[in-house]
Formats: structure tokens, sequence, C-alpha cells
């Protein structure tokens, strides 16, 4: 085996694949029993196990446990200080259960084949066992709950583009690229290349289905697709995509950043939304082949509800200070409330395939989102358009970018947010919107995003001192 470049870190074979004996019984864990899981982690020197979750942020936390713990972490009975979490709870009412789904079990395969690492993710619960209100997971499955209610099963994919990037000279994260490539370029081998196919390799050793791998616009930039699935399965993948992604490109000597805009001039990240209503028949609720475009009525009422409170969830599809540099003109980003079949232009882009893949594009989240929360408002403002017969308006088939103000307003296409404090201030007044969230996490989530925006106008920036401090 050949030695690592000068700078760039082994990452050798035994850390990327698991034993053949592995492999099959990794992706599938549908209707496992605890009993199951641990002869599984038995059988396969699992050693330790993360409970994992995700705050409000979204941002990936755990609470790992030695073997001695696995029956006791299975059966839902580990606790663990929620108000050391962000946005959780207030300290007189810190403890919180970690409650596993089973099926989310899945061992590391780049752990030590003699003392394994797996991972289950858990929702949150009162002590008393009820959910807890501010569980992101929690709250898409209420969601969910709600559209079944209403004949209808959500699947999504979601495609989240991420950048890869060179530490500086003392180790800390930078924006100076790997390559220069370009949209889909087959550059010569470089880390980014081989970084990209060792991200793909453990993902299908997790049991993803990766459907494409390529390089995206930006210097750096990468996209890794894999196949839909319901809705809170599609959501359990992205929070493992991100710390995968994360992982692997260190051992490669590199920084993964899921930053929507790192890098000015060149295009931002986005998290582009796939999503579709399935009846409980399982027969795809937005095709009607007798219809205009082939779109039912179901397909456009959703749009119109997708188009209604665009401004309203933008905060939470969209939720940093750096988000709104990446929806600006000129970087293939949407910026304007429309929708369309032929081009990218709009907020909402309908491709071109029908039957069973009839779907939905929404163009404008970013992969800093929280996965749980962003997939909540899609559904929540779809299935507001169903309940209201909300006006999907005409699709806008002729490039949004180059249109003047005048033809936007006769044609109705609103503007996004400009800034966080303005998607702030639309997610306060939508009450359908705050209402799928609920009033934890809309309060707690209201509160931090007003605090990065105090934080962030407060600051003096490099541009402020170039233009400013000699003139003035």
């Amino acid at each position: 085996m050949t030695s690592a470049p000068p700078g760039r870190a082994s990452l050798r074979p035994r850390e990327l694949t698991l034993p053949s004996h592995n492999r099959a019984i990794i992706p599938d864990t549908t209707g496992a029993t605890k009993k199951d899981i641990l002869e599984l982690a038995k059988r396969n020197n699992v050693r330790f196990l993360r409970l994992q979750f995700t705050d409000i942020l979204g941002v990936n936390k755990n609470v790992e446990v030695p073997a001695s713990q696995f029956d006791k972490a299975l059966s839902g009975d580990i606790m663990f200080d929620g108000s050391s979490i962000e946005g959780f709870v207030r300290i007189e009412e810190s403890d919180m259960l970690l409650a596993p789904d089973l099926q989310t079990f899945q061992i590391f395969p780049w752990s030590d084949p003699a003392n394994r690492v797996a991972r289950v993710i858990c929702d949150i619960n009162m002590p008393d066992g009820t959910p807890f209100p501010g569980d992101p997971r929690g709250v898409l499955k209420r969601q969910l709950a709600r559209a079944k209610q209403m004949g209808y099963t959500m699947n999504a994919g979601m495609e989240a583009e991420f950048f890869m990037f060179k530490p500086a000279a003392a180790g800390e994260a930078s924006t100076e690229t790997h390559d220069v490539g370009g949209y889909f370029d087959l550059a010569p081998v470089d880390l980014g290349e081989d970084a990209r196919r060792a991200i793909v390799d453990v993902l299908e050793q997790m049991g993803f289905e990766v459907e494409a791998a390529h390089h995206e616009v930006a210097h750096g930039q990468h996209e890794i697709d894999f196949r839909y699935s319901d809705a809170l399965r599609t959501a359990d993948n992205i929070a493992t995509f991100r710390f995968v992604v994360k992982y692997i490109a260190q051992q490669f000597g590199l920084f993964a950043s899921f930053m929507p805009k790192p890098v000015y001039g060149q295009n931002g990240s986005g998290m582009h939304t796939h999503q579709s209503l399935f009846t409980l028949q399982n027969e795809n609720a937005f095709w009607d082949p007798k219809a205009q475009w082939e779109l039912s009525r179901v397909a456009l009422h959703y749009i119109g509800g997708l188009l209604r409170h665009a401004r309203g969830y933008a905060a939470i599809t969209n939720p940093l200070v750096n988000s709104y540099k990446r929806l600006v003109p000129g970087y293939e980003a949407p910026v304007n409330v429309a929708w369309s079949m032929r081009n990218r232009s709009p907020m909402i882009r309908i491709p071109e395939r029908r039957g069973t893949g009839t779907r939905v594009e929404l163009r404008m989240p970013d992969p800093a989102a929280n996965p749980y929360l962003a997939l909540t408002v899609m559904l929540a403002a779809g299935l507001d358009g169903i309940e209201t017969q909300a006006d999907w308006r005409e699709p806008v088939n002729v490039n949004i970018w180059e249109m003047s103000h005048r033809e936007k307003r006769r044609l109705r296409i609103d503007d996004l947010p400009h800034d966080l404090n303005e998607a702030c201030d639309e997610l306060e007044k939508d009450d359908v919107i705050t209402a799928a969230l609920g009033e934890h996490i809309t309060e707690n989530f209201l509160a931090a995003k007003r605090q990065e925006w105090r934080d962030y106008i407060t600051q003096v920036s490099a541009w402020e001192l170039e233009n400013y401090l000699a003139k003035y």
C-alpha cells in the first residue's frame, strides 16, 4: 500500500471496509426488537453505542454508553441534562430521556473490528415518558401524523451540497480549496475526489443507496445524492450524512463545511428538497395523467401552500445570517417566490418525470437547516395549501432574474426575505408555520436567531474598514 502524500492523513482500507459477514446485516433493521439489536451488537463486537439526537438548531449531539449499558439504553432509560443543550429546557426541568428508534441502529464502518462503535437515533422524552415538545424529530413525526390523518404519507429527497477546504497552517478552518474544478468536472485525481469516493463507500456500507456523486459549480464544492425515502428517514439520513462527510474529510486532511456561502464570488451550497405525497394506497397523489401538466389538484394546492408560506418558513430552511448571502441574484440560488417546470430561477421547480416520480423541488433550503424542522415546515405549508385550496398562480417559465421589478409585480412574484432579521419577522407572524413548530421550538429558535442577528450587526467587518476607515 502506497503512503499518503505529504500533509495528508492516510485512510487505510481496513478503516473503511467492514468484513463481508457484516455487510448483509447493516442496511436493514426494520422491525428489530431490543433483543435483536443486543444480539447484533454482541455478534459484531460493538463496544460503544452512541445515542444520537439533534438540538433545535440542527447540531448533532450524542450520549455514548459502553456495552454494559446497552440493555438500559435500548430500553429508553438513559437520561441526560437537557439544560446543557441550547434551547432545550430550563435548569429546573433539565432531566430528559433518550428513546431510541431501534430501526436506526447502525455500526460505523471505520471502527476497530474488535471494538466497534454503533449509533442509534433517539427521540427525546420527558421524565414521565411523554414526548418532549422541543424535540425536532418529534415535531416532524407529529406533522407526518397530521398528513396521515389527511390520507397522505410524505416522501422526500434532500441534495445537501458541501465544500471541502484545506486547513490553515495552524490547523484551523480556512477557505482555501483543494481544487479549481467546476460543475461535473473530471479533474485530475486530488484530495477532493479521493475523499468523495471514500464518503460514498462509507455511506453505502451504512445502507445508503447513493445515486450519484459529482463536483459542483464552485471550487472545492461537492454533491452526493442518495435515494429518496419517507420524510423521517430522509431527515435521519441527512443528520448522518453531515457527520460522515465531516469525519471522512478529516481523515484526508480536509475540512468539510455545510456553510451556505463560505466564499465570496462563488456559488453557495443549497439543499434542494424533492418532495411528494402518496396516498395510503401507495399512489402518487401529485400525478394526474389527464390534468394540465399532469399535475393533480393536490399537487397544485400543495405548491400554492409552499408559495404562500415561503417567507414564513425561510428562517427555518435558511437559518443563518450567512444563508441570505447565498440567496442573491447571479449565483443560481432562488430569490423569488414562484414556480416553474422549465427553469431553475424560481423557488420551486417541477422536474419533468411523471407517474410515481412526480414531485416538487423546493430550491431555497440550504444545508445548515435542521432537516427535521425543514421538512416539518415544508409539509405544514403544503398541507395548509391543500386544506385551504391555495392559489398556485401560473408557472413562470422565463428567467425571473432578467425580469424588471414591474414585470415581477404583474405576475405576483414576491421576494424571499433579504436577511435573517426579516425572515424572523416573517416566521413570527405566520400562524401555520409557528403552529407546526409548536410554542417551545418557535420561541427558542427565534430567541437564538434574534441574538445571532444582534451579534452580527454589531461587528465591524473587513469591508467596512476597507471602505470607510481612510475615507471618513
